[in-house]
């Protein structure tokens, strides 16, 4: 997979942290890849690195397939959650102050699964999706249990287009006393998705206030679509 930690210090971590301020939300472009793409997608056939695979419409969670690593994670799949995990922990504790919720996130991921194991909290969350002809993903918010971290990330495997057709991220904010923004990404493969896992908070007349997210996948018309989900959490079950 190449020198990942490499890559994660050199994004621009000062514009990540504004566009998440500000939108929720931020893309990372080209961070992976072709080759690792690919690395990364040829791991969905090997059944013994996986926990649980989930078929989405059993559940009603939408139209496809996902399937969680269970520790010990890949080299690579760790690598990225551990090297990001920290760069995101000064913008999640910004939000825990700006709307006064009275907790602080640890500097080290290690740190923030002991707490997730204290709670119960045990299965790794990091996972692999693909969604094939008619694919899609509710709109829905990845908490897992009472402990989670606010900001999680999407890596895009497939290239629109090419690969698939429609299949579009989607994003919807829901402002207090107002209708839903909706906000609708088109990643090219390789770029990867900074986003909040639940809410952002806004700034108002009478100070901050909490703005409520969901994510999701729209309809794929054609083609596979595979991407990579990064949550640093850990989940009940």
């Amino acid at each position: 997979m190449g020198d990942i930690a490499g890559t994660i210090k050199q994004i621009d971590w000062a514009q990540v942290t504004s566009e998440l301020h500000q939108k929720g939300f931020t893309v990372v472009p080209q961070f992976l890849t072709e080759r690792q793409c690919y690395q990364i997608i040829n791991l969905y056939d090997k059944p013994h690195i996986y926990r649980k695979t989930v078929p989405m419409e059993r559940y009603r969670f939408g139209l496809g397939e996902y399937k969680y690593f269970d520790y010990p994670l890949p080299n690579s799949i760790n690598t990225l959650r551990e090297q990001i995990y920290p760069k995101l922990v000064p913008i999640a504790n910004t939000w825990m102050d700006q709307l006064n919720m009275g907790k602080r996130f640890p500097t080290s991921l290690q740190a923030l699964q002991d707490e997730c194991h204290a709670n119960n909290q045990l299965k790794p969350t990091p996972l692999l999706l693909k969604y094939g002809n008619g694919g899609y993903n509710t709109l829905h918010q990845d908490l897992y249990g009472e402990v989670y971290f606010p900001i999680q990330t999407a890596i895009f495997l497939s290239q629109p287009d090419i690969d698939y057709t429609g299949g579009e991220f989607i994003l919807t904010q829901q402002i207090p006393r107002s209708q839903s923004k909706a906000s609708v990404l088109k990643p090219n493969k390789g770029d990867m998705i900074i986003f909040t896992t639940h809410f952002k908070p806004a700034k108002g007349v009478r100070g901050y206030y909490r703005v409520n997210m969901k994510h999701g996948v729209s309809e794929v018309h054609r083609g596979n679509r595979y991407t990579l989900g990064i949550i640093f959490h850990d989940a009940i079950s």
